[in-house]
């Protein structure tokens, strides 16, 4: 059986309140397991605009209309606006994702504080912010978190100890093309990696003419005939609105394509975690991306 893991990135407070319920009805409808990664501190999203200065962030913003996706009152937080708390304000509606049987994760506890300061981070930092998402996320389902995977792709090797330490039991925080586990400067973090192997909608859009109209069929062409199991990441602020009938064409298309569509615990219950192959991470750049990601590296020897 093909497995393709649907794993769902929530940003915004915007995205939870609106995007998430979409999601939920439409992946209820089309009877497809997916795993919910939530951002559970304060949504600065406006704070972002310091990307401005890194190379090919705003080429990425005109192409994917940010203010169009994300609204005015989003860009604002953090900014101009105080940023809700998102753990805070809607754990009744993280509580429905996991009451109507959908996985649920720990995608960050501040979105942008992580996605542009992990990489430079000491483990100080990094301990403060992945505990408090722990906590929020304990405090609301009543247990601690089993999957995580990181915003933006952004880690370090003292956030990857911390998925081992904090007791995950796999982790999505890469790029990659097969499960493995992952090795930072030579040492081993045993928590697997299930790593995002597909283009994202908002990569392929806007490039080589590809529009919201064609991307799905695009994305579908790429995976048509593919027999190895693959991870896509979406995201509720996108996906979950605008997006919306784009992403229920994939789902119907994959399923054609003989794609059993799961959680990334589904996934990982099919694999020996035990037998993955060991691999380096490291940065470099993915099409369509600004600045450099976490990507599956090299096989590690021994």
């Amino acid at each position: 059986m093909k497995r393709l893991a649907l794993k769902i990135d929530v940003d915004t407070y915007r995205g939870t309140l609106r995007g998430v319920p979409a999601l939920v009805d439409l992946l209820t409808r089309q009877q497809a397991g997916a795993t919910f990664l939530f951002s559970l501190g304060p949504d600065h999203t406006g704070r972002a605009i310091r990307r401005a200065f890194r190379p090919g962030f705003m080429k990425k913003v005109k192409r994917t209309s940010v203010l169009e996706h994300y609204g005015l009152l989003t860009l604002m937080y953090g900014v101009v606006l105080p940023g809700p708390n998102i753990g805070r304000r809607c754990g009744s509606t993280l509580r429905v994702v996991r009451d109507a049987g959908f996985e649920v994760g720990v995608h960050c506890w501040d979105h942008v504080r992580w996605q542009d300061g992990v990489v430079g981070a000491d483990n100080a930092w990094v301990e403060t912010e992945m505990t408090r998402a722990v906590a929020r996320f304990t405090e609301i389902f009543g247990e601690a978190p089993r999957v995580h995977g990181a915003a933006g792709w952004q880690m370090n090797r003292h956030a990857l100890r911390l998925t081992q330490r904090l007791g995950f039991a796999i982790s999505s925080d890469c790029r990659g093309t097969h499960p493995f586990i992952p090795v930072i400067d030579g040492e081993i973090v045993a928590c697997p990696q299930l790593p995002t192997t597909l283009p994202t909608l908002d990569e392929l859009i806007g490039v080589d003419d590809i529009t919201a109209d064609s991307v799905a069929d695009h994305l579908l062409a790429l995976t048509d005939g593919q027999s190895g199991d693959q991870v896509f990441t979406l995201h509720a602020e996108l996906e979950g609105m605008r997006l919306l009938p784009q992403f229920e064409r994939l789902l119907e298309g994959w399923k054609e394509q003989g794609f059993s569509l799961v959680s990334m615990a589904d996934m990982a219950a099919s694999l020996d975690l035990k037998r993955l192959p060991r691999h380096a991470v490291c940065f470099d750049e993915v099409p369509g991306r600004s600045g450099k990601l976490l990507v599956q590296g090299p096989e590690f020897p021994g």
